[in-house]
């Protein structure tokens, strides 16, 4: 079936990013298979990673059916879009029928992307993620392709105002060897290496980024940033349930 919404929208993403003056830097897209099913399971800093991932795919000609949670798919203008686009909604509150279009997307060869923490890290460090990326590769048989996107943080995120601006933000966007994991294989396993995976794709693309991060509200602590740390969110999150 021909692709009606997606290319349009691919044209406007391309006219931000030059009206952005993104500077994109992407590592491992030889990890990008050009035809079957592939998972891309991303750390997720911002508003806009699915886009910077997508673009980091269209060299390959392969598009990207993104997993993004349903209020999307209700909103009166976006959710037309990400239907056309085949995008997958995501219930929070009952993930199986998610589950299922996810699987079938994969078992029909198509690349299905996943943000395995389910929202927006504040910190920018990683979050514990949930094991459903690993149980959708072990009964698609499909490859998961863990991948870092740094930078996009900076252009808009949670609780941070966005920037428009003509700024020229770095992103990076690297995405690792294929993880492959068999139907019998240890889901801790499969997720202990899928975070080991992300956090080296991260540290890397960390450290190659030009922009200091020295006391940057855009920046984890570890790093000499100014983000909240993730004990001091945790403790906030159980502050606000004490009101």
């Amino acid at each position: 079936m021909a692709e009606l919404v997606y290319p349009p929208i691919i044209r406007l993403v391309k006219t931000l990013w030059r009206y952005l003056d993104i500077q994109f830097t992407f590592y491992g897209q030889s990890h990008i298979p050009v035809k079957g099913p592939a998972i891309l399971a991303m750390n997720h800093i911002g508003y806009l990673d699915f886009a910077f991932a997508g673009t980091a795919v269209l060299p390959t000609g392969r598009l990207v059916r993104f997993m993004a949670k349903r209020e999307i798919f209700d909103n009166p203008v976006a959710g037309p879009l990400m239907r056309g686009m085949k995008h997958i909604s995501v219930d929070r509150n009952n993930g199986g029928p998610s589950f299922i279009a996810a699987l079938k997307a994969l078992r029909s060869g198509e690349i299905v992307g996943v943000f395995p923490e389910a929202t927006i890290s504040q910190s920018f460090e990683l979050k514990d993620m949930k094991n459903g990326v690993v149980r959708l590769a072990q009964e698609s048989g499909a490859p998961i392709l863990p991948t870092a996107i740094w930078g996009s943080q900076r252009v808009w995120t949670k609780k941070l105002p966005r920037d428009f601006s003509r700024s020229k933000y770095p992103v990076f966007v690297s995405v690792g060897s294929p993880i492959f994991v068999a139907p019998s294989d240890s889901l801790d396993n499969a997720m202990n290496q899928l975070s080991s995976s992300l956090h080296d794709l991260l540290n890397q693309v960390q450290k190659d980024y030009p922009d200091s991060p020295i006391g940057q509200r855009w920046a984890p602590a570890s790093l000499g940033g100014t983000a909240p740390t993730k004990q001091e969110l945790m403790a906030a999150k159980e502050s606000r349930k004490e009101l």
